[in-house]
């Protein structure tokens, strides 16, 4: 299953232009900066979003979000304001799979203590140890890679951990080195702290468990306000990479699911006050969720404008028809964190197969998707552009790109510049659950890091994307009929004026890197 969020080349073509993209890049980093009074100084007006959602989403009027209901308005600052202690609202799944909690604590004087409570399961029921690392955290500049991003710098001083079951010291011992803790793992006590790590020795320690926090190399914080008033903050920090080899030397680009502010969070939140209260020796066992069967009918759309690694910016929206097993989707693309600056549509459309209970994740279930048929409108007049630079034959008519026009890329068999290879097929997995409202929550499988395609078993995702909502409760049908075809509404297109030139990097950016939904 996949959407060009964008695409695969031959790797010489892919090469000679992703060195061109960077020189460009490069060029307008060096350029911007010279023109501040020091190096990589950022005009933080433009890095600064404020938008309201039931204006920036407006592709989603005949879809009554929830969330949207509330007229909430998304502040995110650069630099951001870390200070105060943030947490898991949910268990959180990374690839492996790891199930896992997380509270971080922030301090004015820039140090930071981090509290990461592992389990055996998906539910974070059965707790396994607990990391505690104490470092200091310096903020750098804007990214100029992740657009709405902060990059940083980490020093950590010293790591502890707690086993917290004879089962989990039982599975440590053969990962981790003897002298790790201190002495043998034979002789650890479940339920004291013994150090792993410190500025003198141990970094071996930590190699062997998969830790690092390069996580803390990508920072932003998101504000919502209400209008009754309130508000919510939420720090999202550097993805993890899917590939476990790599996540140690992995530079983010992307972002995790957020941590909330553990003063200003959705209510009601029982999780989050379970992890606050936490502590290394007292994890949080999280209560059990009610089971929600997984029912794909009617229509999902995403929460809030998505980040995804090598600088993709996109909303979703999927319908699924399960007694044709049919779907399609509608992937939309900006050059932006608040989804304001549109650069192209892809909808997707084609067949799935449900298959069985996850093995690795409990309460997901493996699919498998083909894509059939994929269409693409061009927003900006750069992107038609590109579109017709392409060779006859090879993705849609070729000269014939317009912005706003819509093509169908099935006759070409995809389209080799966004690396569109028609029909394909993925191996996925699904998950839903209830959020804090009782409210249907989809998780679809995460894609891999390096942008390749999980179209073997054994590269079935781990791990989930950001959850999608479905629409006004199941009620709201999408404005088309499935199997009629797509909806024939016209794009909204703002005025783009004159593009500058990092907008023209990241398109081109996203049309080489695959990171979601690729058709190969």
């Amino acid at each position: 299953m996949k959407c060009a969020e964008a695409g695969n080349m031959s790797s010489g073509r892919f090469s000679h232009l992703l060195r061109g993209v960077w020189l460009l890049w490069l060029w307008q980093a060096v350029f911007v900066a010279g023109t501040g009074s020091k190096l990589w100084e950022v005009p933080t007006a433009s890095f600064t979003s404020s938008s309201n959602l039931s204006e920036s989403l407006q592709w989603e009027q005949d879809c009554q979000y929830l969330h949207l209901q509330d007229r909430v308005r998304i502040t995110a600052d650069i630099p951001p304001r870390l200070d105060g202690t943030w947490v898991s609202t949910r268990c959180e799944v990374r690839p492996g799979p790891e199930f896992l909690t997380r509270s971080y604590t922030f301090h004015p004087s820039r140090h930071f203590q981090a509290l990461q409570h592992y389990y055996t399961d998906s539910g974070c029921e059965d707790p396994a140890y607990s990391l505690m690392i104490r470092g200091r955290l310096r903020l750098r500049q804007a990214s100029w890679i992740t657009r709405g991003g902060t990059e940083t710098e980490h020093h950590i001083s010293k790591a502890g951990i707690v086993v917290h079951s004879l089962a989990a010291k039982q599975r440590l011992a053969s990962s981790l080195p003897p002298t790790c803790v201190g002495l043998t793992l034979g002789r650890v006590v479940p339920g004291k702290l013994y150090e792993l790590y410190n500025t003198r020795a141990g970094r071996g320690c930590l190699a062997a468990l998969g830790f690092s926090m390069i996580e803390m190399g990508l920072i932003r914080v998101e504000t919502q306000h209400h209008s009754h008033g309130g508000k919510v903050q939420e720090l999202f920090l550097g993805d993890v990479h899917t590939d476990w080899t790599q996540r140690t030397q992995y530079r983010p680009t992307g972002y995790q699911q957020p941590l909330q502010n553990a003063m200003h969070h959705i209510h009601p939140c029982p999780v989050c006050a379970l992890v606050y209260r936490s502590s290394e020796q007292r994890p949080p066992v999280l209560p059990r969720r009610p089971a929600a069967p997984l029912s794909l009918a009617s229509r999902w759309v995403s929460q809030r404008c998505e980040t995804r690694p090598n600088v993709l910016f996109l909303t979703r929206d999927f319908t699924f028809n399960p007694d044709q097993h049919a779907w399609d989707g509608i992937y939309r693309h900006y050059s932006d964190p608040a989804c304001s600056q549109p650069t192209f549509t892809l909808r997707a459309s084609g067949h799935y197969a449900q298959g069985n209970p996850s093995t690795k994740v409990s309460g997901a279930t493996e699919f498998v998707f083909k894509v059939t048929q994929v269409r693409v409108t061009a927003a900006e007049e750069s992107t038609a552009k590109l579109l017709n630079g392409t060779r006859p034959g090879k993705c849609g008519r070729a000269g014939s790109w317009e912005v706003g026009v819509e093509q169908d890329l099935t006759p070409t068999d995809g389209c080799t510049l966004l690396g569109i290879k028609l029909p394909h097929k993925e191996y996925e997995l699904f998950k839903t659950e209830l959020d804090h409202r009782k409210h249907p929550l989809l998780f679809i499988g995460e894609r891999p890091t390096d942008g390749s395609s999980p179209d073997r078993p054994q590269k079935r995702p781990t791990s989930f994307q950001a959850p999608m909502v479905l629409c006004s409760g199941g009620e709201t049908q999408p404005s088309h009929r499935y199997g009629s075809g797509f909806n024939s509404k016209q794009v909204q297109l703002a005025a783009s004026g004159t593009k500058r030139l990092a907008q023209l990097v990241l398109l081109v950016l996203g049309s080489v890197l695959c990171s979601w939904f690729c058709v190969y």
